[in-house]
């Protein structure tokens, strides 16, 4: 077994980079058809992770939509759904958030020594709580996830989880889809945050695709030789 997932990196960003404006309103910078897209690359992965900030803002349900996807899936004995992941330092986390109470597959959330005691009460048994270490630590949530049968990991934001990710040199794969429009606002969130990106030899990061969907552009990069 591998000692980590296949990690893919999915965003939707802006011609500037960002993913989401400074409005109360979320940010359209997807479509139909990459909506079922995306649908279609979770339908092959085994889990799904977010950012505990992202569960906040976004009360994401993270679910495949399909129905034929999820049948084709129990097909080839998977469950329907992936299993869901969180990252959280604070542990501030809604146990009624779609998060948990949507979807029948293992909910994870990994947090640091500190927190995960006193957090897995409060979510009142709809996730289980681990232990990531103190501070948390990025490769141990992985190996976690291989242990568990996670083979292909995909990791859909926010920005500070974009980041934690390609800093680490822990990313395999990026989906990234470009909209037609800018937003230029400095307080808005960006793809990536402020950071240093590792860069090697080894582990060049190549465009593999670029596919138009409408007017998006999908970029698909490569980094490093493709795992399993």
């Amino acid at each position: 077994m591998s000692e980590r997932p296949h990690v893919l990196l999915s965003c939707a960003m802006s011609a500037d980079g960002y993913i989401d404006d400074a409005t109360p309103e979320r940010l359209r910078l997807s479509s139909t058809a990459d909506w079922d897209r995306v649908d279609a690359v979770r339908a092959g992965c085994d889990a799904i992770l977010v950012g505990a900030g992202t569960v906040r803002a976004d009360d994401p349900r993270l679910l495949i939509r399909s129905a034929a996807r999820r049948e084709q899936r129990v097909a080839r004995g998977l469950p329907a759904d992936l299993t869901k992941v969180t990252l959280t330092w604070s542990g501030g986390l809604d146990p009624g958030a779609r998060f948990f109470t949507t979807g029948e597959s293992p909910k994870l959330v990994y947090a640091p020594s500190g927190t995960a005691g006193e957090l897995a009460p409060r979510l009142e048994g709809r996730a289980e709580v681990v232990d990531a270490g103190d501070p948390l630590a990025l490769r141990t949530v992985l190996a976690d996830l291989a242990r568990r049968g996670v083979r292909r990991l995909m990791v859909e934001g926010g920005g500070g989880v974009h980041t934690l990710f390609l800093t680490a040199d822990l990313v395999d794969e990026i989906h990234l889809v470009v909209a037609p429009f800018f937003v230029g606002d400095p307080s808005a969130p960006r793809f990536v945050r402020s950071g240093v990106f590792p860069q090697s030899p080894e582990r060049p990061m190549r465009l593999e695709e670029v596919t138009r969907i409408g007017d998006l552009a999908l970029l698909r990069y490569v980094i490093g030789h493709v795992r399993g």
